[in-house]
């Protein structure tokens, strides 16, 4: 039996309530990442000045900086150690990682000055790394070939976006009712733990992914309860399908895949977590619009959550690599058209067409680099946990970057030198995407891997 054979179970069992469980299990912890990343864009003014820092201090911009990137760096350093920890087992750290989401949400309550908040966003920062690297990985091994885009664009890209949304929504709910300033952002910032922490117990009694079992630790006979139990199918074979190549087999053959996908999340991140984290203060401003929350609340629920409806009707139809590369083209066409026509336009129209970038964000990049698909699509199993980390790491270092990158160039430069920089960005990254990614849809992940090709006998 060859080594596609073995999962054939698997990826050709039908969509049922176990993948529906799975996507919550797996999927809250994504919306907690994107609670988490953009409540502080929504609220970051509104903190600074609670901790005596105005934009007319010397240092505002580095506390600027520093507070919105403190978690993006936690995530590089955390997705690098789970990377690796997730070839002692998929499993064996599953819920880990929503426990350092929750413990890092609390804390933020009673942080007492700039740099302790700085310091604990760090911490819950790991915990998003961890997430950004099992929970694709998990979602993909369990999930069926047909369906896996569908359910990994969904799982991490639109639940993302249910984060952000929710906590604009929080955020303008308690701005209405009259809640102090201060008392805001700290319960938007805590709220976060309870999305995190409803799924620490379901994350750690989710089973063993099938890949894990066979390839990595080569226990056959868990492998088959597994099977059994997911698909009701009985696969007999034995612990030779363990995998005995090794890390530097993979990489040489296709570390160059590897490299683009890492570079695609990392000016993924440069160009998105621009907008996600100064959306809500600098650009909301420059377009007439004084509350951050309301600013944020429309284009997520107008552009981001639509674009990543498209995705998950089209994904598994038209294809990954199409679909990221019109994203990213119409993520520059939106921005260099902001740039170039904003002070031409109403303040409504500019808003539309920034919006736009956000949708074809969404409908492309947003719901394929961003999601973790392409590391868990082109890496073999062997070198997936390892291959997710260095995508998560580039993108999170990405995103670190541009927290302190964009407003110097805003600042510096004016608004419209800072989008053009990223519509040229995001050009980039299309001609890397069409020329660098093999398409990947609907095939078994040995197939999309090519993890058949490499076998030792």
């Amino acid at each position: 039996m060859n080594l596609k054979d073995v999962f054939k179970p698997l990826d050709e069992r039908n969509f049922d309530m176990w993948h529906i469980k799975s996507l919550i299990t797996t999927g809250m912890g994504v919306f907690t990442d994107g609670y988490d990343l953009s409540s502080i864009g929504i609220v970051l003014t509104t903190v600074l000045a609670s901790f005596g820092i105005t934009s007319k201090s010397p240092s505002y911009t580095l506390w600027e900086s520093l507070i919105a990137g403190s978690a993006f760096i936690g995530a590089a350093i955390g997705a690098i150690l789970f990377g690796f920890l997730s070839n002692k087992g998929r499993k064996a750290f599953y819920g880990v990682d929503v426990a350092l989401l929750t413990v890092g949400a609390l804390l933020q309550a009673v942080v007492p000055n700039a740099l302790a908040l700085v310091l604990v966003r760090g911490l819950l920062g790991l915990g998003v790394g961890a997430d950004y690297v099992l929970s694709p990985m998990i979602m993909g091994e369990h999930s069926n070939a047909k369906d896996r885009g569908k359910l990994i664009a969904f799982g991490f890209g639109m639940m993302w976006g249910f984060g952000a949304t929710t906590a604009a929504a929080i955020a303008f709910a308690l701005e209405a009712i009259g809640v102090s300033p201060d008392i805001i952002w700290r319960v938007v910032l805590t709220a976060g733990a309870i999305p995190a922490a409803s799924v620490i117990y379901l994350r750690r009694k989710i089973p063993e992914t099938s890949r894990y079992l066979l390839r990595i630790k080569g226990d056959a006979q868990e492998f088959r309860k597994v099977v059994k139990t997911l698909a009701k199918n009985d696969v007999n074979i034995d612990s030779s399908y363990k995998d005995i190549n090794t890390f530097g087999d993979y990489f040489a053959r296709f570390g160059k895949i590897f490299v683009a996908a890492a570079i695609l999340w990392f000016l993924f991140d440069i160009v998105s977590y621009s907008g996600i984290v100064f959306g809500p203060s600098s650009i909301a401003k420059s377009l007439g619009i004084n509350n951050s929350s309301i600013f944020q609340f429309i284009v997520e629920f107008a552009f981001v959550v639509p674009g990543g409806l498209v995705a998950i009707r089209t994904i598994d139809k038209i294809g990954r690599k199409p679909m990221q590369t019109m994203g990213f083209i119409g993520m520059f066409a939106s921005l260099l058209l902001f740039s170039a026509l904003k002070a031409y336009l109403p303040a409504v129209g500019a808003l539309i067409l920034y919006g736009l970038s956000l949708f074809f964000s969404q409908t492309g990049p947003g719901s394929i680099s961003a999601s973790g698909m392409l590391g868990v699509e082109l890496a073999p199993t062997k070198v997936r946990g390892v291959v997710q980390a260095m995508t998560v790491a580039a993108g999170r270092i990405g995103a670190a970057l541009t927290s302190f990158v964009f407003p110097y160039l805003f600042n510096v430069y004016g608004e419209g030198f800072a989008v053009t920089f990223l519509s040229i960005v995001a050009l980039v990254a299309a001609i890397v995407t069409w020329f660098f990614i093999p398409e990947t849809k609907g095939k078994p992940l040995e197939g999309s891997s090519k993890e058949t090709e490499v076998i030792r006998e």
